[in-house]
């Protein structure tokens, strides 16, 4: 049909027909809908998760909610009539698989390292239409992200670690351990061959990191520096990084390393160079 386009989509092996240009866009990512916002292309962007608080909570302001990471409804769908929907591999594949079988859906991997997530933010403007949009915002991401480079020598041990319900770290196949690496720190787990992992006490121990970046739960109010650092304590003992004082708790109450849309690149990443800068001075003074 003119003026239709035929995007294949890997991961669930379909040929998806689209317009030249989409304008009824659903997606279950907030970093797809982080990316589509600052492509400036809001107003194609009728439905969201509930999950999407990315660049800010405000995304959610007149669009529909049609779920979370793993369900959607059904109703909110069917009014929307959407054009494509966007989701991620990870714990979103078999949802994407499933939400195939009914609707256009376009699944996105998640990203290894930081030139990954900006690809990936490209890939989601392309697939819609906006090639011009998507490659604007990756020229900006690419020279913003090379500001943020480490240039010192001194290399930083870092442990992180996320609630997801439980303590998550992470392994070499992860763009948050490529963030690390970036600004001047190194993930004591960095070389376990996985995206994710379970952190082992003893391991921690054993390797004794000079910080910790530790985010609570998404939308969790418990964020009390000296109940983080008890419950750490509990686990790991006298870490020299507890006893230091150089525990850095994420900011505010929504996801911030567990994100991969543009917002990292824009807020993590200067959260992270501040750190090391701060470490640095307080070495050369020690």
């Amino acid at each position: 049909m003119e003026g239709r386009r035929k995007i294949y989509c890997h991961i669930t092996d379909q040929w998806l027909d689209l317009p030249r240009t989409c304008q009824r866009v659903v997606s279950f990512s907030p970093a797809l809908s982080d990316a589509l916002i600052q492509m400036g292309l809001g107003e194609i962007l009728k439905g969201l998760s509930v999950y999407c608080v990315h660049p800010s909570v405000e995304i959610r302001q007149g669009r529909v909610i049609v779920g979370s990471y793993g369900s959607y409804k059904k109703e909110a769908l069917e009014v929307l009539q959407p054009e494509v929907v966007f989701t991620t591999t990870g714990y979103q594949l078999d949802f994407a698989r499933k939400l195939a079988e009914r609707y256009p859906v376009y699944a996105v991997r998640l990203p290894l390292t930081l030139s990954d997530l900006i690809a990936t933010c490209v890939e989601v403007g392309v697939v819609c239409g906006y090639p011009e949009a998507a490659q604007t915002l990756q020229k900006k991401l690419l020279s913003e992200l090379a500001s943020y480079a480490w240039k010192g020598k001194t290399k930083f041990k870092a442990y992180i670690e996320v609630q997801l319900g439980e303590p998550i770290t992470f392994g070499a196949y992860s763009y948050i351990t490529d963030a690390l690496y970036w600004v001047g720190m190194e993930n004591i787990f960095g070389n376990h061959p996985c995206e994710w992992l379970r952190p082992d006490p003893d391991f921690v121990k054993a390797h004794q990191p000079d910080l910790i970046l530790y985010e609570p739960e998404m939308f969790s109010r418990r964020r009390d520096p000296e109940a983080i650092k008890e419950a750490l304590l509990a686990r790991f003992g006298e870490l020299e990084a507890i006893r230091k004082g150089r525990i850095f708790i994420t900011p505010g109450i929504h996801d911030f390393f567990a994100h991969h849309g543009p917002s990292f690149i824009r807020e993590v990443l200067p959260f992270l160079l501040q750190i090391t800068e701060k470490l640095s001075d307080n070495t050369a003074v020690d």
